[in-house]
């Protein structure tokens, strides 16, 4: 790999890039509220065209997304930065014509003993849907429901449980009312691609260029049915389809998780009618094992939540049994790894248990299962065992092990009804993305008026905010020492230092 490729990659304006996408993504969401669609589609073939828009959309699956080292049925894992220049410019000379690749299938276990298909495209493809989301996300963002939350930018799973929260809470007798668990049989399996043909706001092209997506995933058994488990515009596809289902009750969707709630004098069954034809007409049905009316004092799981209106008439929200069970085995499985010793088992358990409690904030965590008490004990002992472990080190350890998270039920601030990160508001998108984080964090995001201390940029978006240390010392954690930057800005800092080397 040339030293040439790898200074052309790094030396990409990333700021400029980013403006110049978030500028034309507005542009669509406005022509989109305007009703001007002639307008939004012309916007979206320039999104597919511009520059700035397949560099990000590379860099996106290459560097920043959680699996990015996930291979396809090619079996590449990561690409240099010479492969992605490439990769660059195949986008731009077949982006409009693309043709999908094979999708490799990966088997995940249910917890209910079955398994579902994760259908995992390869890199270029991967990037082709990232190119696809990036004109297609601010056209429907403009017209999806308030009530949906899941698998959108700008909001998020806690949203979704306040919203839960407003409607059972006390002085909207929660304590009368039943809901309905609805849950759809095989929803990305079974999704009839003509529905999501017939709703998508996009250009011809890129509509042919999606139905190649979607029939490179199918099922023959099922040939004109089913989005691709794995792929980056997969869930998005999936919103547009099931977009209005909110209409037919009051109720909030988290992508195919769904609550509908009742007051006593509502029919279940005429609303379930209902709802069945709206999902017929996707080429979906509910599963009936799985439906159920439930009262709210007798409890349901939503997200990983347990929630109950207790007898006071004050809801209640702690998590889940199952959500409970999967963290105690992920902290087991560190624990008792005998690889590496107790300081390597304290670093890796610090950010599992912090994601956990940080999920769980707006919860009551006060029980000693909630707050993981008998886990930090364990874990203790464990580390006491330990060769070159003392009782005052394992104590040090298991405080960095299971970080602090200050918890406040139903204390989450929902976003306001059908906003958007698109809508340009810029001050009211980065002062709530800068509420996620706190400690150092929040601390260094609010002495930089909630911008970016690198790029100079807002966080408006959905990339993770990293906290720098200015100095490289990761032991000082003075403030004038700590700076918050986006992830990829991050990166950047570090490969400006580092000697070139290819990364995946």
């Amino acid at each position: 790999m040339s030293k040439k490729h790898s200074e052309l990659w790094k030396g990409q304006k990333w700021k400029k890039l980013r403006q110049d996408l978030f500028r034309l993504q507005r542009r669509i969401y406005k022509a989109v509220q305007a009703g001007d669609l002639r307008k939004a589609r012309s916007l979206q073939k320039l999104v597919m065209k511009s520059r700035s828009a397949q560099l990000l959309a590379v860099r996106q699956v290459t560097q920043l997304n959680q699996g990015k080292r996930t291979a396809g049925i090619d079996g590449k894992e990561s690409l240099n930065y010479r492969e992605r220049i490439e990769l660059v410019e195949t986008l731009n000379h077949y982006g409009h014509t693309w043709f999908h690749s094979g999708l490799r299938e990966v088997p995940i276990p249910k917890k209910n003993g079955k398994t579902r298909m994760l259908k995992i495209p390869t890199i270029a493809d991967r990037a082709w849907q990232c190119l696809v989301k990036y004109a297609l996300e601010p056209a429907h963002e403009a017209t999806f429901h308030a009530r949906s939350y899941g698998f959108r930018t700008g909001r998020s799973a806690q949203d979704a449980q306040k919203q839960v929260f407003q409607n059972l809470k006390s002085s909207c007798n929660g304590i009368t009312k039943r809901v309905i668990e609805l849950d759809i049989k095989k929803c990305f399996d079974r999704i009839s691609h003509k529905s999501i043909m017939d709703r998508l706001l996009a250009p011809a092209n890129l509509k042919i260029g999606l139905l190649r997506c979607l029939k490179a995933g199918i099922c023959p058994e099922f040939p004109e049915q089913g989005t691709p488990q794995g792929g980056v515009v997969s869930p998005l596809l999936a919103n547009i389809a099931l977009d209005g289902i909110e209409d037919i009750h009051p109720s909030v969707r988290y992508a195919d998780d769904m609550v509908i709630f009742l007051k006593p004098k509502d029919d279940a069954e005429k609303v379930l009618r209902k709802v069945e034809k709206f999902l017929d007409e996707r080429g979906l049905e509910i599963s009936q094992q799985k439906t159920k009316i439930t009262k709210t004092t007798d409890g349901f799981d939503f997200l990983g939540w347990h929630m109950r209106v207790k007898q006071n008439g004050k809801f209640h929200c702690t998590p889940s049994v199952d959500n409970h069970r999967k963290i105690r085995e992920k902290i087991k499985a560190v624990v008792n790894n005998s690889n590496y010793g107790a300081k390597v088992k304290a670093k890796k358990l610090a950010p599992i248990v912090k994601g956990w409690r940080n999920y769980h904030k707006w919860c009551d965590m006060d029980s000693s299962r909630d707050s993981l008490w008998f886990m930090k004990k364990a874990a203790n002992r464990k580390f006491r065992k330990e060769k070159k472990t003392n009782r005052y080190q394992a104590n040090e350890l298991c405080e960095k092990a299971f970080p602090a998270v200050g918890y406040e039920q139903n204390g989450h601030v929902m976003v306001k009804g059908t906003k958007s990160p698109y809508d340009g508001d810029l001050v009211y998108w980065s002062r709530r993305n800068s509420k996620l984080y706190d400690n150092h964090t929040a601390k260094a995001l609010t002495k930089q008026n909630h911008s970016c201390g690198y790029c100079e940029m807002r966080f408006i978006d959905e990339e993770r905010v990293h906290l720098h240390h200015i100095d490289g010392n990761h032991h000082n954690w003075k403030k004038d020492n700590l700076m918050a930057v986006h992830q990829s800005c991050h990166q950047q800092i570090h490969w400006s230092k580092s000697k070139d080397k290819p990364i995946g």
